[in-house]
């Protein structure tokens, strides 16, 4: 699916460059907004967002 930053921002209500800190890794989502970007996608979570090896380290 082709879709700009700031079409997808205006479907899950934020800034595209809330979009492009999301895509650099820069920004984390709320839960609800992954929840909602994952909705649009028609994808589960997991599929999107995911945790790195090093996120896991305590």
């Amino acid at each position: 699916m082709n879709i700009t930053q700031e079409q997808l921002a205006k479907k899950v209500g934020v800034s595209r460059q809330a979009i492009n800190s999301i895509e650099l890794g820069k920004y984390i989502p709320s839960t609800l907004l992954a929840l909602k970007i994952a909705h649009f996608f028609k994808k589960p979570v997991d599929e999107i967002f995911y945790l790195e090896d090093t996120d896991l380290e305590i």
